[in-house]
């Protein structure tokens, strides 16, 4: 049988400098809990896997409401992984994150790693819709096949809106039924690791960042729009964060440096 599941959140200020959570609904495998966070203006809130899931035929939602003038940070506590099911008939499970950042707020939406297992087919999405002042800091990272195995099927859909306009629309493709190509030179190169890091903030509409390298199997690229986007693949998960991480913190430490924002 699939799961149908939809966790809420929502977080709005608390008149005290810090960030409340009204709102923090748990559903089937998604479990949501308030953790403790580093930074004192920000509430965090953890992913905590329930169950197996998403399995095929699987149907998983999560939606966030960051309130104007809010900081939350989202993390989970492990990867997710995509299996197959039970059953061959189920057809692909979803799984969309739906993303709404106010005015002045601050969002930092950075869970553990997707692995796509042997067998799973799984359509990701992530629909992101900033306010003109709004902050984002967001991580994406895929990894094909478990240990020794190949990759199920996956596709992923980022897209953002600031102020009603696209900043981003990217849709990526691996596995089984794939458009050709996808394991090739072009694209992963041998890697089966692949990330993606995206900053957006208004401090770039004075001072965009110019494109560059970020070491052989990554790069940075400004956006039509106070962004940035890191993309990378490695051999692993572990190779991958790494070059992420670093990438994460050159480009607050810019920020906090330069603007005194992050």
């Amino acid at each position: 049988m699939s799961v149908r599941a939809t966790a809420r959140l929502r977080a709005e200020p608390d008149g005290r400098d810090g960030t409340a959570l009204p709102v923090l609904v748990s559903d089937g495998p998604l479990a949501l809990r308030r953790t403790r966070s580093p930074q004192a203006a920000y509430a965090r809130v953890t992913v905590v896997g329930a169950m197996s899931a998403p399995l095929n035929g699987d149907r998983l939602a999560i939606e966030a409401d960051i309130a104007d003038g809010a900081r939350l940070t989202v993390d989970a506590v492990a990867a997710t992984v995509a299996l197959p099911g039970p059953r061959a008939d189920t057809g692909p499970s979803t799984y969309g994150m739906d993303l709404t950042v106010g005015e002045g707020a601050v969002l930092h939406w950075l869970p553990e790693q997707l692995v796509s297992a042997r067998g799973s087919d799984l359509h990701q999405t992530t629909r992101v819709r900033l306010a003109p002042t709004a902050r984002l800091l967001l991580r994406e990272e895929q990894i094909l096949g478990r240990h020794g195995e190949p990759t199920g099927a996956l596709t992923t859909r980022l897209t953002v809106h600031r102020a009603g306009r696209p900043l981003l629309d990217q849709q990526l493709a691996y596995g089984p039924g794939a458009p050709g190509g996808w394991d090739g030179p072009a694209v992963l190169g041998g890697h089966r690791a692949v990330g993606q890091l995206l900053l957006a903030d208004p401090a770039f509409e004075d001072a965009p960042l110019p494109a560059r390298l970020l070491g052989p199997t990554a790069a940075l690229t400004p956006l039509a729009g106070p962004a940035v986007l890191v993309t990378a693949v490695a051999a692993d998960a572990r190779l991958l964060r790494a070059v992420l991480d670093e990438a994460m913190r050159e480009l607050l430490d810019g920020l906090k440096a330069d603007h005194g924002t992050g």
